[in-house]
């Protein structure tokens, strides 16, 4: 059993706050605070009169001293030197006011520090009040709603904190409320951030999150984050019915079977196996649609065993390789647009019933592996290497084609394109919309008038193999050569009799006559 290290490492937060800096804004200075809460740093910026406004707040709800906040100057307040100096005091005034309130900081403190867009505590509370106000309304109305990672780590590092829910003592605030909406919530999309997020060094695709707590998942949208940081995918698998992750992982595994890094040997659930395993996963039994575009997948592995019924999406991603998806057989729409496909050879035999397919953005020279996909409907081939129209021919026999698009190919610029391609679908020109443009009357006319001079080239060309056959066969054979005359044919016999009876020198040769 493989040990894997605690994506939630415990860890003494101690607050910092630090006046670094001041500068001038139009006629006011502005003071540049650098808050830390751990490993996490970020930075503020306030005036005075933001100073002025918070100290008024703490003064009337929390009893702090009014003379704790340096008075106000009306002469020469954006001089260097009080400047400098009050730089100083309001950097006391804020260590003072965070040593007063170390556990629960006031709702005004917090806001004015953005603990609510940085720190634990203050996104937790945050989000719970939003909650407490709009949870039921959101519920109701059935539509996606929005966490980034570091919402969703602050809530699994609360819960991993023997800290009441409520203990700022506003019930409005209270973890419950989060945990309760998650519990019911049906529709999820996290969405991170490339980079530092905001005024912050925070790195959110380095953040891991819990999602055992939700229960009633039906789709989930993932984005920016790192896959391996993730925990509770697999208490998603009873529910989950849609499914898409980008720019956040490299492996099916990592999503499809998380605890396939613990274990040395396992199978999917109601697999037979005969070798040896160490861990039997349960299936995705509801999951359908799983898009993983725009990640670094570059295989196609044995996790996809575990998921029964997909109708995946791999766009954007590295090379495939598109033979495994032959595991996947109740494929119906396929994308593997941008992905730097050269050949898909045979691609019947691993996309048989597929009615949807999207090569764009791929190296494909040749359409040979179509030809025998009768049930595609919808077929996009643009931003490829398709140069000859003679490759058309793969797919014209296609029965239930309806829509397909060649733009951004070499063939694009051969003269008459359009009726070309057409022509190849023969009387089922009319049916197809190509390039997203629907076949007109004059172009079906020239259709009808190329077929026309297809079927007498052709006519031409039996007529003239019929003509060929017919020459070769009344042409006169060839005549026969004389016989020949008396007098060489004894000619011949005597010069052989004489050869057969001289005798050959240094052999002595017996003929025998019976």
């Amino acid at each position: 059993l493989k040990m894997e290290p605690d994506p939630f490492p415990e860890e003494v937060l101690e607050r910092k706050v630090c006046v670094v800096g001041s500068e001038l804004v139009e006629n006011y200075t502005v003071y540049i605070i650098d808050v830390s809460d751990g490993r996490h740093r970020w930075t503020v910026k306030h005036r005075y009169s933001d100073f002025y406004d918070l100290h008024e707040k703490l003064t009337a709800e929390k009893k702090v001293d009014r003379r704790l906040l340096p008075p106000k100057k009306i002469l020469g307040k954006n001089s260097k030197s009080l400047v400098e100096r009050r730089q100083k005091e309001l950097e006391l005034y804020l260590q003072t006011l965070l040593q007063q309130f170390p556990e629960a900081t006031p709702t005004p403190l917090a806001t004015f520090l953005n603990f609510h867009l940085y720190e634990i505590n203050g996104i937790t509370a945050a989000l719970a009040e939003e909650l407490f106000h709009k949870g039921e309304q959101l519920l109701q109305a059935r539509e996606v709603f929005s966490l980034c990672p570091l919402q969703l780590y602050s809530v699994s590092q609360q819960l991993r904190q023997a800290k009441p829910t409520c203990f700022t003592g506003d019930a409005k605030r209270d973890l419950g409320h989060i945990l309760d909406f998650t519990c019911r919530l049906r529709y999820l999309r996290i969405s991170g951030t490339r980079g530092p997020l905001g005024s912050s060094n925070i790195q959110e695709t380095s953040l891991p999150f819990d999602l055992s707590v939700f229960k009633s998942l039906l789709h989930i949208e993932i984005s920016d984050s790192g896959s391996q940081l993730i925990q509770g995918l697999p208490s998603l698998r009873s529910s989950l019915a849609t499914m898409s992750v980008h720019r956040s992982t490299e492996s099916m595994t990592a999503i499809l079977v998380p605890e396939a890094s613990e274990f040395s040997q396992w199978e999917p659930e109601g697999a037979e196996s005969g070798c040896p395993v160490t861990a039997i996963i349960p299936v995705w039994r509801n999951l359908t649609t799983l898009d993983l575009s725009h990640n670094c997948i570059n295989s196609i592995d044995s996790s996809v065993s575990s998921s029964m019924n997909l109708l995946p999406k791999f766009q954007f991603n590295s090379e495939l390789h598109v033979s495994m998806l032959q595991h996947l057989y109740n494929l119906v729409h396929v994308d593997l647009s941008f992905n730097g496909l050269r050949v898909l050879e045979a691609a019947h035999t691993r996309l048989g019933n597929i009615k949807t397919l999207n090569l764009a953005g791929n190296q494909l020279e040749t359409l040979n592996g179509l030809s025998k996909l009768y049930s595609l409907v919808n077929l996009d081939l643009s931003h490829n290497r398709l140069a000859q129209l003679e490759e058309i021919r793969n797919i014209g026999a296609l029965p239930c084609l309806e829509r397909l698009n060649l733009s951004s190919n070499p063939m694009c610029i051969i003269p008459d394109y359009r009726t070309k391609v057409l022509a190849q679908f023969g009387d089922r020109a009319a049916e197809v919309c190509l390039d997203c443009n629907l076949t007109t009357e004059k172009e079906l006319d020239t259709v009808e008038v190329l077929k026309a001079i297809q079927k007498a080239k052709e006519a031409k060309d039996r007529m003239s193999s019929s003509d060929k056959k017919i020459s070769e066969e009344t042409r006169p054979p060839a005549a026969a050569a004389p016989p020949p005359s008396s007098s060489s044919s004894s000619s011949s016999s005597s010069s052989s009799a004489q050869q057969a009876a001289r005798p050959s020198q240094g052999n002595h040769v017996c003929i025998g006559l019976c």
